[in-house]
């Protein structure tokens, strides 16, 4: 890995911003374009269709083949190089999101084709985000940036689109129609590799270099690579750790949005209006807590940061409904909560970049990333039942105890420490494989 070299403020020493910030253009517009597509997409089969079922249904063709394939493209991002599998795929994107308006002008848009495409969406997707997340640290590296700072700055720029993305395809939707907002989505994917050609250098988000397996192998198969990838995950009980915990959190996460607040709001008599405005309440505070990390997480003591933020994001918000607080004490926790998730990403950002090899960094993001998304379209299946079962209240409070047991108490476990041990010792990135070291117990309950 490349030495940093950084003023006391974390700013580079005459390095060019221009790597990082071409990136980070380039991520903006791509999830911008698809959080528009987002709201066109659904809002188009139902207009079209009148089925809330084909809505979902089309929903999940989209999410299932993204977790999918982004679980088994790792190996592919190593091999072929970052940069190349980012600007194919959002090309291919583009041509899929292009096409749904372009056949439904010619009636020939069958809800068969659509699903297919859509597939293709979130088929390709997936390898162009891990790809463009592979290469923040080499930008991080070029512009002479922290870790931390750089992770924080991709993590603002993700929230910010989350923010203004839904604002604008509900916008366009409403003023043009949905198909305007597909085909937003298309040219956002189109502009993004335009984006990364013209800000990126020529050498960058290249094909890790090969390094010697200790057979002495320098080239290895795909499931090989997938192996080796795997193997390093399994050997590294911090990022397991944080993995099955990120992957609990999210089903929670889920559950409350999907089910939980929409059930409360409609119970309260608030209507669907208050969870527009707590999701942009929590949004404007996620965006501003990730520019304060971006600008000083380098300085702090990362597992106090990544528990504190934890604890300001999880539980709160389940018991506030719970407890039937009022809306501007609800407001308050959303906005708190927000602030503190803004946190969360960089440190785990910094932490991922610092302990993977570069050569392993698409394989083993690409599984960790899949793991932690497994239990999303679990979520919302478990909080219905449940909430058919118990009740609503019931169910807020053992959702905000989970959240808490799962974020904190887990926190006392030993492999916590390694987040500040490795940035206190100075490790670099480049470490070695899992075949090169010791293996580490497995992970309990």
């Amino acid at each position: 890995m490349t030495e940093v070299v950084t003023t006391d403020d974390g700013i580079s020493g005459g390095r060019s911003l221009r790597p990082l910030s071409g990136l980070l253009a380039a991520m903006a517009v791509s999830l911008t374009g698809t959080r528009v597509s987002a709201i066109a997409l659904p809002w188009f089969v139902l207009a079209t269709t009148g089925s809330p079922t084909q809505t979902g249904l089309v929903a999940f063709c989209e999410m299932t083949p993204y977790v999918l394939v982004k679980a088994f493209t790792g190996p592919l991002v190593d091999r072929a190089g970052p940069r190349v599998i980012s600007w194919s795929t959002d090309l291919a994107s583009a041509t899929a999101a292009g096409a749904v308006p372009l056949l439904h002008a010619l009636d020939l848009l069958s809800l068969p084709l659509l699903l297919t495409l859509v597939a293709l969406i979130g088929a390709a997707r997936g390898p162009g985000d891990l790809a463009k997340e592979v290469m923040v640290p080499e930008a991080a590296d070029r512009s002479g940036m922290p870790l931390e700072r750089a992770a924080g700055l991709a993590g603002a720029t993700e929230r910010l689109a989350a923010t203004l993305g839904p604002a604008a395809g509900g916008s366009v939707v409403a003023l043009f129609g949905p198909l305007t907002g597909l085909a937003v989505n298309a040219g956002c994917f189109v502009l993004g590799p335009v984006i990364m050609l013209l800000t990126l250098p020529r050498g960058m988000g290249q094909a890790a270099e090969n390094v010697p397996s200790p057979h002495g192998a320098t080239e290895l198969g795909y499931w090989k690579r997938f192996g080796e990838g795997f193997a390093f995950l399994r050997g590294e009980p911090l990022l397991r750790t944080i993995t099955v915990m990120v992957a609990i959190t999210n089903l929670l996460d889920t559950a409350f949005s999907t089910v939980l607040m929409p059930v409360w709001a409609r119970a309260s008599g608030h209507g669907p209006a208050v969870i527009g405005l707590t999701s942009s309440v929590g949004g404007i505070a996620a965006i501003a807590g990730s520019v304060v990390a971006a600008a000083a997480a380098h300085r702090m003591r990362r597992r106090v940061v990544f528990f504190t933020g934890f604890l300001l994001a999880g539980a709160p918000k389940f018991l506030a409904l719970a407890c039937h607080a009022p809306m501007w004490a609800v407001l308050v926790v959303f906005a708190v909560g927000g602030f503190g998730s803004g946190f969360l990403n960089p440190v785990l950002g910094a932490i991922s970049f610092e302990r993977i090899p570069r050569r392993l960094l698409g394989r083993v993001n690409a599984l960790g990333d899949s793991l932690a998304w497994a239990g999303i379209p679990l979520g919302g299946l478990i909080a219905g039942a449940a909430v058919a079962s118990f009740g609503l209240v019931p169910v807020l409070l053992a959702g905000g105890a989970a959240y808490f047991l799962t974020t904190n108490v887990t926190g006392l476990r030993p492999e916590w420490r390694e987040m500040d041990r490795l940035r206190e010792r100075g490790v670099p990135a480049q470490r070695p494989t899992a075949d090169e070291r010791a293996p580490h117990g497995d992970l309990t309950a």
